[in-house]
C-alpha cells in the first residue's frame, strides 16, 4: 500500500505544478470575471500540496486499525485538536461570506458571529463529556449507547451522508467560482483536482491525515486573518472611532450600519437562523467526530474550548475590523467595481481584494491560497465523516450486524470514500451555475433537526425510545427539508412561483420544534418491551458518563 501511495504522490504533485486549478461555478447563477494566473497563489498552493501529501504518506504508514482510521488511535492533544475543529467550523464561506455581509449589512451579522460562538460553547457544557465517554468513532455510537443500535444507526448515518453531501457540493461549487476567479483556471479542473485530493488524503491517512490537513490550515488562516486585521487598522491609525466615522460617512446605510434590521427585519425570522446556526453546529457530524481523536475527557473539553477561542478570535477580526475596514478602504478604490457598482466578483471576494489593497500582491497570493487550502481542508474532513458513516454505522453495524472484520471495514470507508469523491465532483459540475445558498440553509436545518434533538434527548432524558428516536428524527428531517423547498428560497426564487407556502427562509424553529415534539410524544406513548428497557437502562449511562467506562469496570 505505501508504495501504491508515494507513486500517485509523486504523480500528482507532478500533475499539481502544471494545473493549480480554481473551482465552481458562481453559486447565483452568474459567470464569474476571471483574473491572470497569480504565480504566487499557485506556488503557495502547490507547496500546501506538496506538505500536505506527505503528511498523507506518513499517516497512511501509521494506519493499522479502524480506532487509527476513524480518530487517529486517539492520539491527537487537546490543542492540536481545537485546532483541527475551528479548521473544520472556519471554511472558506465562513471567512470570506461573513466578511461579504458586513460589508454590505453591517451590525446585522453579528448574529452570525455570536451564533458559532455560543454553539461551541454548548456543546462544551452539554455534549462534550457525554459523547467522548459514550461513542467510539461516530454521532451514532453515543445516540444508540441505550437504544437498539441497528435502526438507530441507519437513521444517523442516513442524516450524517445528507449532511456531508450537500455541504461538499457547496464547498465544490464555492471552490470552482473562487479558483475560476483568482487563477484564471477552468472550473472543471478545480473540482476534479479537489475531489482527488480529498479522496488521497482520507482513503490513504485517514483521520490522522485528515486532522493535520486541517491544522496547517487553520494556522494558515489564523496567520493571514491577523495580518490582514492588523494591516487594515493600521489604515486608520489603529483608531475604532476613525475607522467607524469614516465607515457611516462611506456606506449608504451611514449610521444605520451599525443598528439592526438591515438584513434581518423579521424577529421571527432571525430567531430560526440564530437556531439553525447555533444547534445545527452542535449537530454536525464532521466536527463531532473530532471529540474521539483525543486520548480522554479532559483533552476533549480542551478541544472545544480551544476550538471556541481560535474561533471566537477569528470571528472578532472579521467582524470588528476585516468587515467594516473594507467599507472604507474598497470604496476608495473605484477600479474593483462594475459599471453598476457592484463589487468584481461579488461580495465574497471582500477579503480577498482589501489583501490586494492592503497589502499588494504577494499577500494577495497568500490570501488566495489560503482561501483554497481552506475549501480542500473542509471537504477532507467531511468526506470522512461520510465516509465513516457508510463503512461503521451502515455497512459494519446494520447490515453486518456488527461482525465485519476491522481490515473489511476499513476496506469498505476506502471503497465509500471512492464513491463519495465521485458523486462530489460530479454534483459540484452540475451545480456549476445553479443558486446553492438553499444547500447551506438546509445543512443546518438538518443537523439542527434531526441530529440536536436526539443528541440532547438520548443523553438527558430518560424517556426517551427508539420509536420515539427514529420517528421523530425522521419528522425532523423531513420537515426541514419540507419547509425550505416550500420557503422563499427554493419555492420563489428557483422555482419561479410567485409567493412562498411556507413564509420563512431559515426554518429550523419550526422544524427542530417539531422534532422535539414528535420524539418527546412517541416517546410518552411507547409501551413496548424495546421502549421499557431503553428508559431501564439510562442510570448506567448516565455511570458511564461521569465516570466513564474504564472506572465502571474497575469498580464492578
Amino acid at each position: 500500500m505505501n508504495k501504491t501511495v508515494l507513486r500517485i504522490i509523486t504523480l500528482f504533485i507532478s500533475c499539481s505544478a502544471g494545473s493549480v486549478v480554481l473551482a465552481a461555478g458562481n453559486s447565483n447563477g452568474i459567470s464569474v470575471q476571471q483574473e491572470g494566473f497569480n504565480i504566487i497563489a499557485a506556488s503557495i498552493f502547490v507547496f500546501f500540496i506538496a506538505v500536505t501529501l506527505v503528511i498523507t504518506w506518513w499517516a497512511a504508514r501509521n494506519t493499522h486499525n479502524t480506532k487509527d482510521f476513524y480518530s487517529a488511535g486517539g492520539r491527537i492533544t487537546g490543542f492540536q485538536n481545537g485546532l483541527a475543529i475551528a479548521g473544520d467550523f472556519m471554511s472558506a464561506a465562513t471567512f470570506l461570506g461573513v466578511t461579504g455581509l458586513v460589508f454590505v449589512y453591517g451590525f446585522d451579522v453579528a448574529l452570525y458571529v455570536l451564533a458559532g460562538i455560543v454553539g461551541f460553547c454548548l456543546l462544551l457544557i452539554l455534549l462534550a463529556e457525554p459523547f467522548r465517554n459514550l461513542g467510539t468513532f461516530t454521532l451514532s455510537d453515543a445516540v444508540s449507547y441505550r437504544l437498539s443500535r441497528k435502526p438507530i444507526r441507519a437513521f444517523s448515518g442516513f442524516t450524517s451522508l445528507i449532511i456531508v453531501i450537500m455541504y461538499l457540493v457547496i464547498q465544490m461549487v464555492g471552490a470552482g467560482a473562487l479558483i475560476q476567479l483568482l487563477f484564471g483556471l477552468p472550473y472543471e479542473a478545480a473540482v476534479v483536482t479537489i475531489g482527488t485530493l480529498m479522496v488521497i488524503y482520507v482513503s490513504a491517512g485517514g483521520m490522522m491525515a485528515t486532522t493535520w490537513v486541517q491544522i496547517i490550515k487553520a494556522v494558515l488562516l489564523l496567520l493571514g486573518i491577523t495580518i490582514l486585521a492588523v494591516a487594515t487598522f493600521y489604515h486608520f491609525n489603529f483608531s475604532f472611532s476613525q475607522m467607524y466615522q469614516q465607515v457611516a460617512e462611506t456606506h449608504h446605510l451611514g449610521i444605520d450600519i451599525f443598528t439592526p434590521g438591515a438584513q434581518l427585519t423579521d424577529p421571527l425570522a432571525m430567531i430560526s437562523l440564530s437556531v439553525a446556526l447555533i444547534f445545527g453546529a452542535i449537530g454536525m457530524p464532521h466536527v463531532l467526530m473530532r471529540l474521539f481523536t483525543v486520548p480522554d475527557v479532559r483533552e476533549s473539553y480542551r478541544s472545544v474550548l480551544y476550538s471556541t477561542c481560535f474561533i471566537g478570535y477569528v470571528f472578532c477580526l472579521i467582524f470588528f475590523i476585516i468587515g467594516f475596514g473594507s467599507i472604507v478602504v474598497l470604496n476608495q478604490h473605484p477600479e474593483l467595481f462594475d459599471a453598476s457598482g457592484r463589487l468584481i466578483g461579488g461580495s465574497n471576494m471582500v477579503a480577498v481584494h482589501l489583501s490586494k489593497v492592503i497589502a499588494g500582491d504577494i499577500f494577495y497570493g497568500f490570501i488566495s491560497a489560503i482561501v483554497f487550502a481552506t475549501i480542500l481542508a473542509v471537504v477532507a474532513g467531511l468526506t470522512i465523516a461520510g465516509a465513516s458513516a457508510v463503512s461503521h454505522d451502515i455497512y459494519a453495524s446494520v447490515i453486518r450486524s456488527g461482525r465485519a472484520s476491522e481490515r473489511e471495514e476499513i476496506r469498505v470507508s476506502r471503497i465509500a470514500t471512492l464513491v463519495i469523491g465521485a458523486i462530489a465532483i460530479g454534483l459540484g459540475i452540475a451545480f456549476e451555475r445553479q443558486n446553492i445558498a438553499y444547500l447551506m440553509t438546509m445543512v443546518f436545518a438538518v443537523s439542527a433537526s434531526a441530529n440536536f434533538p436526539l443528541l440532547l434527548l438520548s443523553v438527558y432524558w430518560r424517556g426517551i425510545t427508539t420509536r420515539g428516536a427514529v420517528i421523530g428524527g425522521f419528522c425532523g428531517l423531513i420537515s426541514s427539508v419540507g419547509f425550505v423547498i416550500l420557503g422563499p428560497t427554493i419555492w420563489v426564487e428557483i422555482l419561479g412561483n410567485e409567493s412562498a407556502i411556507f413564509p420563512y427562509a431559515f426554518p429550523a424553529l419550526f422544524s427542530m420544534s417539531i422534532g422535539f415534539a414528535v420524539i418527546i410524544i412517541v416517546s410518552l406513548l411507547d409501551n413496548s418491551e424495546r421502549a421499557k428497557k431503553d428508559r431501564e437502562t439510562f442510570d448506567a449511562l448516565y455511570l458511564d458518563i461521569y465516570l466513564g467506562k474504564a472506572v465502571k469496570e474497575l469498580a464492578e
